[in-house]
């Protein structure tokens, strides 16, 4: 009696242990169970942890609660202005509502992508290239809500959408190259046209500040002719200022003589009038070159300190 007790016991235990083995389920702490009783969604969802199910009647759902990383394949299509481009893009997304995303939709996932696929297409035909290119911030944005006003009701939530890369004819390239050069070249010259405005005034208030103070214009010439004397050159050019070469040109040439001192004398002067006034012609022709040598003197002298000061 005693045996068949223990032996009822034993086969007992044996089934509760293969039920409990059977009914056992764990759902992970990022996850969510559906219980489906005889194909019928059953109580509420279930949380993790250890939970129980009824074998052979009750079938449990895992949903994974976790961001999903989902690349968007490479899309083809021609801008707003005419430019064919190739865009891909990343969709991160999460089910919110276990319950909506298992019976809403068959395949979630396939339907975020898909429905990513066709917006992304959108989007590159309402948008120009220059949008694509550096406007992206609100081109991710409209894409997000392109993709999350239909996912809604699949139980899912769009976390964010980035477009990650426009890929662009090598015709467009280098058209685009020639573009930004010409626009650098552009403010290169408009750099340049502004700095030499601004010396040009800078050297016109130097210009009235020298006229001012002719000597101001002298000191210049001798800082320029050390400045240039300094290098290691072969040749120096010396500019010499115009006053001095009218200077020179002045002592050379003799005063031209009137019109009135050339008429002949008259007859009834006697040839001692005419021997003294020869004598007054020699007499001022001798003063004419004294005076012309004194120039010339003083004008070497002026050369001879004007080199004694370049050399130094």
């Amino acid at each position: 009696m005693v045996e068949e007790v223990v032996g009822v016991v034993a086969a007992v235990g044996a089934g509760a242990l293969v039920y409990l083995a059977a009914a056992a389920r764990v759902v992970k702490q990022y996850e969510r169970g559906l219980v489906f009783r005889l194909g019928r969604l059953h109580g509420d969802v279930r949380r993790p942890g250890f939970n129980l199910i009824v074998p052979g009647v009750e079938r449990l759902r895992k949903v994974n609660m976790q961001i999903v990383t989902m690349p968007v394949p490479a899309q083809e299509g021609i801008s707003r202005d005419n430019v064919t481009v190739r865009v891909d893009a990343v969709v991160y997304f999460k089910v919110v509502d276990p319950s909506a995303a298992i019976i809403n939709v068959e395949d979630y996932r396939f339907a975020v992508s898909q429905m990513a696929q066709t917006s992304l297409r959108s989007i590159i035909g309402k948008s120009e290239l220059d949008d694509l290119l550096s406007n992206r911030e609100k081109l991710n944005q409209g894409l997000e809500l392109m993709i999350d006003s239909p996912a809604v009701e699949w139980g899912v939530t769009i976390d964010r959408v980035e477009i990650k890369d426009v890929s662009l004819p090598d015709t467009m390239k280098r058209s685009m190259a020639r573009q930004a050069e010409a626009d650098r070249e552009r403010r290169a010259r408009l750099i340049n046209a502004d700095a030499e405005y601004q010396a040009s005034k800078k050297l016109a208030q130097a210009a009235r500040q020298m006229a001012d103070t002719p000597s101001a214009l002298q000191l210049r010439l001798l800082q320029t002719v050390m400045a240039v004397a300094a290098e290691k050159n072969s040749t120096l050019v010396l500019p010499i200022p115009v006053e001095l070469l009218r200077f020179l040109e002045r002592g050379a040439q003799p005063p031209a003589e009137s019109a009135g001192h050339t008429e002949s004398p008259a007859p009834a002067e006697s040839s001692g009038q005419a021997e003294s006034s020869g004598h007054a012609g020699t007499a001022e022709r001798a003063e004419i070159t004294e005076r012309a040598v004194d120039r010339a003197d003083q004008a070497g002298e002026a050369m001879e300190k004007l080199r004694r000061a370049v050399e130094q």
